[in-house]
């Protein structure tokens, strides 16, 4: 689904704006402040009177510390026991390359564990991207790089990094095959779905 299309997303744009500010407990006039919007224009929204400009949900975005595509998701029923055949992954292609859940999305622990699959070139996108939790990389195959902060940490098969997600970073497939990598990401805000950045910073890159 294009996620800009706007008629065919407005259905439920407005539930969802309500349930993620009520998940961070802010008012409309607390995220009126963080956005620069008025109070009254995300009341409208709210209320389903008016469907969001592509701007001003990357403003309300930007204020939740959201990726935008969490608007157009409906968020699955969360279970104690989670099992995943591999025929039943949840699969997110990338640009080059593959975004696979391992359950997490269902899951109701803060925990988020990912396969990602990544042809040479392949990366998360020029800018750098911070969320709450910690993160945890594990290289099968090929070569990782993995930028956090000002350090550059070069993963190969049987590499480990592990590091808080709040440190601005970025990853890339630097070598000559393919690349096969487990991410692990835990500890994050409840509500919150850190997954989500890594994959719409890469789509945000792809539509520059």
């Amino acid at each position: 689904m294009d996620i800009y299309n706007q008629e065919a997303a407005s259905v439920n744009i407005s539930e969802r704006l309500r349930a993620l500010r009520e998940e961070r407990d802010l008012s409309i006039r607390a995220l009126g402040r963080l956005s620069g919007l008025s109070a009254n224009a995300l009341s409208v929204i709210e209320r389903g009177l008016s469907s969001p400009s592509v701007s001003t949900l990357y403003k309300i975005a930007s204020a939740l510390e959201i990726p935008v595509t969490a608007f157009f998701e409906e968020p699955s029923p969360k279970q104690e026991v989670v099992f995943v055949k591999s025929s039943e992954r949840n699969r997110i292609p990338l640009y080059r390359g593959l975004w696979e859940g391992l359950g997490g999305e269902r899951f109701e622990g803060l925990i988020e564990p990912s396969m990602v699959t990544l042809e040479t070139g392949t990366s998360s996108g020029r800018f750098p991207m911070t969320h709450s939790g910690y993160e945890f990389v594990f290289c099968l195959r090929g070569e990782l790089e993995y930028e956090v902060e000002t350090q550059i940490y070069l993963l190969e098969s049987g590499d480990a990094l592990l590091f808080s997600a709040s440190l601005e970073h970025k990853w890339r497939n630097p070598g000559k095959t393919v690349t096969n990598a487990l991410i692990l990401l835990a500890g994050f805000r409840p509500g919150e779905s850190p997954s989500q950045y890594h994959i719409a910073s890469r789509e945000n890159e792809e539509s520059k």
